[in-house]
């Protein structure tokens, strides 16, 4: 079978094209913007990548148009499919008809963490000897790519609240019919789609609503928006994870079913899941389950966000029968998802990063994080505002006290912003600083940096390459 993919350069739909590629389909795409790691991840699989959404870019002999959320009635591509009534379908329709029958899915919800967690959990599978399939919202460090179909029975999928396609508002998570799911947090984001909490929590109590009595849901026992959705109706046992049992919420007093409960009762009062900190840092925890010490995770990941995005992929794995002492260890050597904190490179003493963050609670986890560390070293935080509800102004006012762990930011003020950007930087701790493009950032970055700083790039999208492109201004001195 041909298949054309509209929005194919989206991490998601990249995914989509990488397991139709495994599974023998002929596929090519066309997308606005094409940049990396996913349109590398792509032309390494040999697969065509057009520039824009023109019905010229549509092969004549595909037999199917998959299309993404990026895409709205009005798109000169997608008013094509539907005059001349191609056969279309959404990337997440498409998994689970083609990907996830007859398989175990694990599917990885929350407003944050859902890349890195993912990709713990597959890579906490493989370690097992699991050979999961998986498809991820980022290329995996340890496996080279973002989606594979797996040898083995489980399949883990990042399960995203967006809505699916311009003829499916459904998030696309419900798609997938795990038997395990983590709910790993959630918070107001996608301003462009949800009005407010309560219609984002509708569509997680969707999702509940797929998961099988003989599954296991995974919550985040710090969250009090997941226990109201826990409260809309659960027919699933539940297993909480955890940091702070001040935090315990009513989601951690849920009772499982079956022959646990007993077990359950006995540490009502505080998580199932929930770790011991070695390092400030995050890079050292003692795991620990249901009270009792289970063994020492020593890692290169950083912060508090990071061991709550392990303790969940943990206690999945825990679920579908891997034991977690046996593969402690492995997470010495696990290398996370490109652009979560990369380093670019150092040059004259100063460390480049490409970052991922851009919601509030996510910049600031990432920069306390890092903070804890460098200690006392300059961060220098490099802003793209390019996410919908970024753009919207939907976190504009919780965007300054988020920078508080940087010393110096940079916003890259686009003509197209809706809001105001200095009325954020007057807001900041620290200095701050505006620009209208990417060349003056970069310029403007030069002239501020000294030795011993660490400058963060965040942003969701390209950010028109600022980061490798500030690393090669510094080479040349």
């Amino acid at each position: 079978m041909k298949l054309h993919i509209l929005g194919i350069a989206g991490t998601f739909m990249g995914g989509v094209a990488a397991l139709a590629r495994e599974l023998g389909h002929d596929v090519e795409g066309s997308d606005q913007a094409i940049y990396p790691p996913m349109s590398t991840q792509l032309e390494q699989l040999g697969i065509e990548l057009k520039q824009g959404y023109t019905p010229d870019n549509l092969s004549a002999d595909c037999d199917e148009i998959v299309i993404g959320n990026a895409l709205s009635r009005g798109n000169a591509a997608v008013e094509h499919v539907l005059d001349a009534g191609l056969k279309y379908t959404s990337g997440a329709q498409w998994l689970c008809e083609q990907v996830l029958p007859g398989r175990e899915t694990l599917a990885v919800a929350g407003t944050h963490g859902k890349t890195t967690t993912t990709t713990i959990l597959a890579y906490l599978l493989e370690a097992a000897g699991r050979t999961p399939g998986f498809l991820i919202g980022g290329v995996a460090e340890d496996f080279g790519v973002s989606a594979r179909i797996g040898g083995g029975r489980e399949f883990v999928v990042e399960a995203d609240e967006y809505d699916t396609a311009f003829f499916d508002k459904r998030s696309k998570f419900v798609h997938y019919r795990p038997t395990v799911a983590i709910l790993n947090n959630l918070e107001y984001d996608h301003a462009d789609i949800f009005p407010d909490v309560a219609a984002i929590q509708r569509q997680f109590h969707h999702l509940v609503r797929t998961v099988p009595g003989r599954g296991r849901l995974i919550v985040n026992g710090e969250d009090k928006y997941l226990a109201e959705v826990l409260a809309m109706g659960c027919w699933t046992p539940v297993e909480t994870f955890g940091l702070d049992a001040s935090l315990v919420s009513q989601s951690a007093q849920h009772e499982l079913h079956g022959d646990r409960a007993d077990e359950r009762a006995a540490a009502r009062n505080t998580f199932d899941w929930t770790a011991r900190m070695l390092a400030e840092d995050g890079s050292a925890f003692v795991l620990v389950h249901n009270g009792v010490d289970v063994g020492e995770v020593r890692w290169p990941l950083l912060g508090r966000h990071n061991v709550m995005n392990a303790l969940a992929a943990l206690a999945a794995a825990h679920a579908v029968g891997v034991d977690t002492k046996a593969v402690l260890p492995a997470l010495a050597n696990f290398r996370s998802v490109k652009r979560r904190l990369e380093v670019v490179g150092q040059s004259d003493g100063i460390t480049v990063y490409d970052d991922f963050a851009h919601h509030p609670t996510a910049i600031a986890t990432t920069l306390a994080g890092l903070r804890a560390r460098i200690g006392d070293a300059r961060i220098v935080v490099a802003m793209e505002p390019r996410s919908n509800s970024m753009r919207l102004g939907a976190h504009a006012e919780a965007l300054a006290p988020s920078l508080d762990g940087a010393d110096v930011v940079m916003f890259l003020h686009r003509p197209e912003l809706a809001w105001d950007a200095g009325k954020v930087v007057s807001a900041l701790r620290g200095e701050g600083h505006a620009v209208p493009d990417v060349d003056a950032l970069i310029a403007t970055l030069r002239t501020l940096v000294r030795k011993g700083d660490h400058v963060v790039f965040m942003s969701n999208g390209g950010f028109d390459g600022a980061p490798r492109r500030f690393h090669a201004v510094l080479q040349q001195g």
